[in-house]
């Protein structure tokens, strides 16, 4: 199975800051399975830093969605709270990685659903 996005939906009574305790290493392994770990530790603090001050105050956090060949995405979706994991093309790498932070929110206590290239709903 290939797929271009894999989406990570969260059930009803999920709030931002329920990540706490596990966005830092969703974003980790997200950046690691990507190749896209920055070379300066610094680096990763700053975008750890960002998103976890929207994660304290129960916002949206920004995610990953630099140039790169794949992008960790937290879209704005009226009625729904998920993210989405973006890359170029048709790959078996999305279905990997997606599960891959799927296993880490389970672990976590997190409840939510994943499905498979769901982008064209998102649009309104």
């Amino acid at each position: 199975m290939k797929a271009e996005t894999g989406h990570i939906i969260f059930k009803d009574k999920f709030k931002w800051k329920d990540l706490q305790d596990c966005f830092e290493e969703v974003l980790k392994a997200f950046l690691d399975e990507t190749d896209q770990m920055p070379d300066e530790d610094e680096i990763l603090q700053m975008f750890m830093r960002i998103n976890m001050m929207d994660i304290e105050k129960n916002r949206k956090p920004e995610g990953y969605n630099r140039r790169g060949r794949m992008r960790l995405v937290f879209p704005l979706t009226p009625g729904k709270k998920q993210f989405y994991i973006r890359a170029d093309s048709k790959t078996a790498e999305t279905i990997r990685i997606t599960e891959r932070l799927s296993k880490i929110l389970k672990k976590a206590g997190i409840h939510h659903t994943v499905e498979w290239d769901k982008l064209k709903s998102l649009e309104p």
